[in-house]
């Protein structure tokens, strides 16, 4: 489904949660106590501004007694297997965040990796997946990184340690163009890059992979992500301690002009190594 017609298909669910909800003589903050959210997030699931989870929908299923619609439109529209389940809802997040931020301990972050990165990855974590599945989630991938394109992008800060220099995804001539197309990113400040180097010790060990996103009329979310697993957070004291994480991770970063010269050196070290095989 396309971005437009896929928002067009949310600005329905909301129109139909507001129509139904008055039907039930709720207003959104008494509907909002009921399914364990505030009155707020109804209004934005309202406005399309915001999508409720699914254990969200299903609740207003049930006090709106609606006989699973909203269940449905929502599998309906989150269903994407380009994605896996629990990501799902992180990208329709990306679309309207105003700031995100990354820390990637091993990999490049998805919003900067090249096509060719992207099916490398995808490749060694779906070894027999076909052709086309694997095409089809590096093609998600990329359309992800639109969102850094447009006029109103996000602002889009990463962390990366280390690692994600050192590990030759792909092999040297591959990864000699993604660190320059991260570079590049940088450059054309679409990204505010540093680097968290190994001589930062110990706090390497402070965080695994994290995104921290906040909006306009939303609280602000975190999410993290193990093996085949992740997890989104809406906590405001757990989203407080992330982001307080992060404020360290950056204490122990180096400067973006010295990240960028450090990219720089990995790449020529990949173009060496390319060029002697």
């Amino acid at each position: 489904m396309a971005n437009g017609s896929r928002q067009a298909a949310w600005e329905f669910f909301g129109t139909e949660l507001k129509r139904r909800r008055e039907d039930a003589g709720l207003t959104q903050a008494e509907l909002g106590c009921r399914v364990f959210v505030s009155g707020g997030y109804i209004g934005q699931f309202e406005q399309a501004i915001r999508k409720p989870q699914l254990d969200v929908a299903t609740r207003i299923d049930e006090i709106l007694q609606t006989a699973g619609f909203f269940e449905r439109t929502w599998r309906k529209l989150i269903d994407d297997r380009r994605y896996a389940d629990y990501f799902a809802d992180v990208v329709e997040l990306e679309r309207t965040a105003t700031k995100i931020c990354d820390f990637a301990p091993i990999l490049v972050p998805g919003l900067l990796q090249t096509a060719a990165y992207a099916e490398a990855v995808t490749r060694a974590t779906n070894p027999f997946a076909a052709g086309e599945r694997v095409q089809a989630q590096v093609m998600a991938r990329l359309e992800r990184a639109h969102i850094l394109n447009g006029t109103t992008r996000p602002e889009y800060w990463a962390i990366l340690h280390e690692n994600v220099l050192r590990i030759p995804v792909g092999g040297p001539e591959l990864m000699a163009r993604q660190l320059e197309h991260i570079a590049i990113m940088a450059r054309e400040q679409k990204v505010l890059l540093t680097v968290l180097p190994y001589s930062a010790g110990a706090f390497a060990a402070m965080a695994g992979m994290m995104t921290l996103m906040e909006f306009p009329d939303a609280p602000p979310t975190a999410y993290t992500e193990a093996v085949y697993s992740g997890t989104l957070l809406d906590d405001p004291a757990l989203v407080k301690r992330m982001q307080g994480t992060y404020d360290l991770l950056r204490v122990a970063v180096l400067s973006p002009e010295a990240s960028l010269a450090l990219i720089a050196s990995a790449a020529e070290d990949y173009r060496r190594c390319a060029s002697s095989t």
